[in-house]
């Protein structure tokens, strides 16, 4: 694999909040997101700082956990649109400095299918961010098989980003959920995927998996195994879910080295990984160390960078908006 010295990180997995998000989310119960201590602050003046201090050139924008559905689906339809609108005008701001990906108002089929053809057809979003779960509705949920279709339809860019499992009164002992939770409903989720054929059914799908895969790099052939095993019976012919995995596309974002990375190429080629900072849950600081791990690790390509490498994937993912980068 040959990959050219391209400037600048392109960021796959950033995150924006607004004045707005933040107090309806509290409203809806949601004052300290996730078990964390408190919500962060974003500005795309200190973003884009941040970004310069770091050598990114473009971060995609998303909403990350708790999501937009707090349990009414007329206000999740709203707050869907506002913060979708909000992510264009600060792409449009900033030209080839941002793009994003539009959140939908899951579980409400109707209200996301709406949201899909406003969010890319009058906004220009570059993909759709999903979260891994939204009241206990998780992705391979036969209800939410429009959804897919349409977004397999389109060849959509699908960024997944993990919530609160259904369980985590009991699960997270008290924790901060991102730290085992997140990592755990990633692969509930992305399996519920497989086991459900979405994936199959609707091979245009771009699939973005956060964290490194989370834990899907060492339950890969476990998860294969079981597929064999019992949807065999089913269908007479089991797919493979290594296969799948392989096909997607995974970010670096939470601690990459010295384990997770090396762990995620045991199951997909270099070209299949992107960098992810998630700035603003991440703090600068985090960020900041971050990037150096990650531009001082060993490269699984000769010759190249991790910048140029995850840019160079980046770009053939996401052509249209990176095309626009001074």
């Amino acid at each position: 694999m040959t990959v050219p010295e391209t400037p600048g990180f392109v960021d796959v997995h950033a995150h924006f909040v607004t004045d707005s998000y933040v107090r309806q989310a509290r409203a809806a119960g949601h004052e300290l997101p996730d078990g964390v201590p408190a919500w962060p602050d974003w500005s795309a003046a200190a973003h884009l700082e941040l970004m310069d201090r770091n050598g990114i050139g473009t971060s995609f924008l998303s909403v990350s956990s708790p999501g937009v559905h707090f349990g009414d689906d007329a206000a999740a339809r709203r707050l869907a649109r506002e913060v979708n609108e909000d992510a264009a005008r600060v792409a449009a701001d900033h030209p080839g400095r941002f793009g994003f990906f539009a959140s939908l108002p899951l579980p409400d089929v109707d209200g996301a299918l709406a949201e899909i053809a406003y969010a890319f057809d009058e906004l220009g979003a570059d993909g759709v961010v999903l979260e891994t779960n939204t009241h206990g509705v998780y992705l391979g949920d036969e209800r939410l098989e429009p959804v897919f279709a349409e977004l397999g339809r389109r060849r959509a860019v699908v960024f997944l980003h993990p919530t609160s499992p259904v369980c985590w009164e009991r699960s997270a002992l008290g924790r901060p959920r991102p730290m085992v939770e997140f990592v755990f409903d990633t692969a509930r989720t992305v399996t519920d995927l497989l086991m459900a054929g979405t994936l199959e059914r609707h091979p245009g799908l771009e699939v973005i998996v956060p964290h490194c895969g989370g834990a899907l790099p060492v339950l890969a052939d476990r998860i294969n195994g079981f597929m064999k095993l019992f949807l065999a019976q089913e269908q007479g012919a089991a797919p493979d879910a290594v296969e799948q995995l392989r096909r997607l596309h995974y970010d670096m974002a939470g601690p990459a080295f010295p384990r997770q990375v090396p762990a995620l190429l045991g199951l997909v080629d270099p070209d299949r990984l992107l960098y992810g900072s998630d700035y603003c849950w991440t703090p600068e600081h985090g960020v900041d160390a971050h990037i150096a791990a990650v531009t001082a690790a060993p490269v699984p390509v000769e010759g190249a960078s991790w910048q140029s490498l995850t840019t160079a994937n980046a770009r053939r993912l996401l052509p249209r908006r990176l095309a626009r980068r001074p």
